[in-house]
């Protein structure tokens, strides 16, 4: 570690928090492949967030993603029906709600 004296020491002083552990950086090996679909993931955020994104970024995202699990909400828009198959998921409700009639007292 740098003495707070030192010109390095200073300019960590002045680094946020999370940059602080710049020192601490680890070098990991990956195929051509996962380095392009990082690649792809980092440019996806990047047009999302609208700003550049690196590649740790876009770990950092899948890495969250995966901590918060996955929601009904994610799957809105998921499923692709055609006319045909809404008809018949349109008539199977309308039989359900037939069949169902609330007792009367």
């Amino acid at each position: 570690m740098f003495p707070p004296t030192s010109l390095i020491g200073m300019f960590k002083l002045l680094l946020p928090p999370n940059l602080n552990s710049m020192t601490e950086l680890k070098a990991i090996k990956v195929s051509k492949e996962t380095y392009a679909e990082l690649n792809a993931i980092a440019g996806e955020l990047q047009v999302k967030l609208k700003r550049p994104v690196s590649i740790e970024e876009a770990m950092k995202h899948l890495i969250n993603k995966r901590k918060k699990g996955t929601k009904i909400t994610d799957l809105a828009g998921s499923w692709e029906v055609n006319d045909e198959e809404l008809k018949e998921i349109k008539a199977s409700i309308s039989q359900a709600w037939e069949k169902w009639k609330p007792q009367k007292q």
